[in-house]
C-alpha cells in the first residue's frame, strides 16, 4: 500500500499534483482536437505509394542481371536513384532483436527470445541462455520510451548477454494500444518497472538508457524507502536528463523555452482510425524523428549521398551497413500523449527530481532514501541530447548512499549513441557495467 507523504506539499509538489490531474482528463476533451497532424502524415505516406511502386521497380529493372542496363553507367545511377527515392518514401516497420547467439570468447552461447511478462504498454523480453549457466546475475535494460523501439538497444543487449542474465522493456508503440486500456504516464511507468522487480526477484540489476533514467531513479528511491526486498543491487544510468539544468543541449533549451501548452496543442495529437489505438492522444514517434534528425542534418543528408555513390560503385558492404543501420534508425513508435506532456513539465521544465519535489501517486520521492543500491552513473564526453553532468546529478542527489557505493564513468570521444553501442561501449563502458554489478552483487 503506497504512504502518503507525511508533511504539507510545497507550492511545487501542488501544481506537480494539479497537472498529474490533467494529464488524465484526455477522455473529457474533444475526441477530433489536434487530430490533422496525424492525418496530414498518414495522407502524405498514402499519396507516395504511386512513386514508391514505381521507384521499387526501377530499382528491380535497372539491377536485373538479365538486363543490358544493369551494366551501363547509365543503368546503375538509376538503380541507385530508384532505391534511394524508394527508401526515403517508405514506412519502416518495428525490426527484431534477432540475437540468435552471442560469443564469449572462444565459445558460442546460443540465446532464446521470450517473453515472461506482457503488460498492456509493454512487454518484458528475456534473452535466456539454455545450457549456460555461467554468469547468471539478473539485469534489467530499460529501453527508452522516446521514439525508437527497444531493438535500438540491439548493440548495447548483444554485448552483455555474454556476462549477464540480460531482460529488457520492449515498450509498445502507443498507436497499438486500444483506448479501452486506459492511459499510461510517468507514474504508470514507474509502476510497470516496480512491478517488473518484483517479477524478476531481489539481487536484480539495473540499467537505464537516456530518457528512464529519472522514472527508474524514482522508482528505485521508492523501493529503498519501503524496504523492499526486491529493491535492486546495483542501478546503472546512461546518458539521463537527471537534472536538465546541467550543460544544458538543444533538446532541453527547447523544453525549457516553449511553454507547456505549446507542447500539448502543437505536438500532442490523435492516432488516426487505421490503428489499433485510433483516438488515443500521443506524440509521434514521426515528430521525435524530425527532431532527432534535424539535428545532425548534414550527416544525415551525407549519409545517404554515400549510399548513392556505394550503390552506383557496387560497393554493397558499405551500402548493406547504411540499410541496417536506417532501417533500425527510421523505425519510431509513438509516446502516450500523458506520459510525453507529464515528463516534459517533471524532467524539463520544473526539475522536480533534482529538487526534490518529484511526487508519485501522493507519495514524494526522496533521493536520500536510496541506501541499499549502488550507482553507476555514465556518460558521453561528446553527448547532444544528455550534456555532461546531467546524468552526474543523480550521484550528487543521493546523499544517503555511501562514497563505495558511487561512481562515474565519462566516456571520452563518444556522443549520445556512442555510450551504448558501438566499439567503444563494447571495449571499454560495457566492462565497466560488468566490474560494478560483480562488485556490489
Amino acid at each position: 500500500m503506497l504512504t502518503p507523504y507525511k508533511t504539507q506539499p510545497s507550492d511545487a509538489m501542488k501544481q506537480t499534483l494539479t497537472c498529474y490531474e490533467s494529464y488524465r482528463k484526455e477522455d473529457t476533451m474533444n475526441p477530433f482536437e489536434n487530430s490533422n497532424l496525424y492525418n496530414l502524415h498518414e495522407m502524405n505516406s498514402f499519396n507516395m505509394t504511386p512513386l514508391r511502386m514505381m521507384a521499387s521497380a526501377g530499382k528491380h529493372m535497372f539491377n536485373n542481371p538479365l538486363s543490358p542496363l544493369s551494366y551501363t553507367s547509365y543503368g546503375k545511377h538509376m538503380a541507385a536513384a530508384s532505391e534511394l527515392i524508394e527508401r526515403i518514401t517508405q514506412k519502416y516497420p518495428k525490426p527484431e532483436f534477432g540475437i540468435k547467439s552471442v560469443k564469449l570468447d572462444d565459445t558460442l552461447i546460443d540465446v532464446h527470445q521470450e517473453v515472461v511478462m506482457t503488460k498492456p504498454f509493454c512487454k518484458l523480453q528475456h534473452f535466456a541462455r539454455p545450457g549456460f549457466k555461467q554468469n547468471t546475475k539478473k539485469l534489467l535494460v530499460v529501453a527508452p520510451m522516446s521514439g525508437h523501439h527497444a531493438t535500438l538497444l540491439r548493440g548495447t543487449v548483444e554485448a552483455l548477454i555474454p556476462h549477464h542474465d540480460v531482460y529488457i522493456t520492449d515498450w509498445t508503440d502507443a498507436r497499438d494500444v486500444p483506448t479501452s486500456e486506459g492511459t499510461f504516464d510517468l507514474n504508470d511507468y514507474i509502476d510497470y518497472l516496480i512491478e517488473f522487480l518484483h517479477h524478476l526477484g531481489p539481487n536484480t540489476h539495473t540499467l537505464a538508457v537516456c530518457q528512464p533514467s529519472v522514472p527508474l531513479y524514482a522508482a528505485v528511491a521508492l523501493m529503498n524507502e519501503r524496504k523492499d526486498p526486491c529493491a535492486p543491487a546495483t542501478m546503472t544510468l546512461m546518458g539521463g536528463p537527471v537534472d536538465t539544468r546541467k550543460a544544458p543541449t538543444g533538446v532541453n533549451r527547447l523544453a525549457k523555452e516553449r511553454s507547456f501548452q505549446w507542447f500539448e496543442n502543437n505536438v500532442v495529437t490523435r492516432v488516426p482510425f487505421n490503428y489499433p489505438g485510433f483516438m488515443r492522444r500521443v506524440y509521434p514517434g514521426f515528430l521525435q524523428l524530425t527532431g532527432f534528425m534535424t539535428m545532425n542534418l548534414d550527416r544525415h543528408v551525407d549519409a545517404h549521398v554515400q549510399l548513392f555513390k556505394h550503390l552506383v560503385a557496387g560497393d554493397g558492404e558499405s551500402a548493406a551497413g547504411h540499410r541496417t543501420f536506417y532501417n533500425e534508425y527510421l523505425s519510431v513508435a509513438d509516446l502516450p500523449g500523458e506520459f510525453y506532456l507529464q515528463t516534459i513539465m517533471e524532467v524539463f521544465k520544473k526539475h522536480s527530481l533534482p529538487d526534490g519535489e518529484f511526487v508519485h501517486r501522493c507519495e514524494l520521492v526522496k533521493p536520500a532514501a536510496i541506501t541499499k543500491t549502488a550507482i553507476l552513473a555514465i556518460e558521453g564526453e561528446l553527448d547532444d541530447i544528455s550534456g555532461v553532468g546531467q546524468t552526474k546529478a543523480a550521484l550528487d542527489i543521493s546523499t544517503g548512499l555511501n562514497k563505495s557505493m558511487k561512481h562515474y564513468h565519462l566516456q571520452q570521444n563518444v556522443g549520445h549513441y556512442g555510450i551504448f553501442n558501438g566499439r567503444r561501449y563494447r571495449e571499454q563502458v560495457r566492462p565497466v557495467i560488468t566490474y560494478w554489478i560483480e562488485k556490489h552483487s
